[in-house]
């Protein structure tokens, strides 16, 4: 039996996590943190504001704000625990921050930007696919409350189909009558954030030649979809080194 506690246990993910681990046999809900929702419960732990009350934890999921979690990363690595990051936000210069607050663990972290496993397989097939075209643009939608733009996710795609395609070859003389009409250049590769009440999580990658272009697309309609990588990566995080990023590892990717 794993103890587990959650970070960010108010949020909507939060709540769906603590849920989640209540539910499953082989692991115990610990501990519920989070400021904003002291009072509540999930499977009669109530939430609190006392970070103290995770120290007892094995493993603790943080999905909180991108203004706190690197605090907060600081508070679970001091008491010991392995940590989860579901917080979105985690860009190259941040995740060099983790890795020297990390160092090489015992105890351990893994940073994911999508637990979903069909964005992760979205992800690596534009970066198998980014090679083979000429160039490619990343769209990505959300819910209108979402902390940042663009999307971790998209951020890592960005960056995985620059790295594998780093000479973007695009013949663009277009000239830009409203600032950002072009999106946010990430890695060379632009990146367009779309936020509207209604979507959950959402993206689009597109990759172009002479004569053709090819779409490869995501859609999560529930945060369910999240759980499963969640689980996973509660279940295994002790056994990875220090600082990792995403899933794909566990998947054998």
């Amino acid at each position: 039996m794993i103890r587990i506690g959650v970070s960010g246990a108010h949020g909507r993910m939060g709540r769906l996590v603590a849920a989640s681990v209540a539910q499953a046999m082989d692991l115990e809900l610990a501990g519920l943190f989070d400021p904003a929702g002291v009072g509540e419960e999930t499977a009669g732990v109530p939430i609190t504001d006392d970070a103290n009350a995770l120290a007892g934890c094995e493993v603790v999921v943080e999905f909180t704000n991108p203004d706190v979690v690197m605090g907060n990363l600081a508070l679970w690595r001091d008491q010991g625990s392995h940590v989860v990051v579901g917080t979105s936000g985690f860009s190259t210069e941040r995740l060099a921050k983790v890795s020297e607050l990390w160092g090489e663990g015992p105890p351990n972290c893994l940073v994911a930007p999508n637990f979903s496993i069909g964005a992760v397989l979205m992800m690596r097939f534009a970066e198998l696919a980014a090679p083979h075209f000429a160039a490619a643009e990343v769209v990505e939608l959300h819910h209108d409350q979402k902390a940042d733009a663009p999307s971790g996710t998209a951020t890592s795609t960005a960056e995985r189909i620059g790295r594998a395609k780093p000479e973007q070859q695009r013949a663009v003389t277009s000239q830009e009558l409203a600032q950002g009409a072009r999106g946010a250049s990430v890695a060379g590769v632009p990146v367009h954030a779309v936020r509207l009440p209604g979507l959950v999580a959402h993206q689009e990658v597109l990759l172009g030649n002479e004569g053709e272009w090819l779409t490869i697309r995501h859609d999560t309609t529930d945060r369910s979809a999240f759980v499963a990588g969640v689980l996973l990566a509660v279940r295994t995080v002790a056994d990875l080194p220090g600082v990792t990023v995403g899933i794909e590892g566990l998947l054998e990717l």
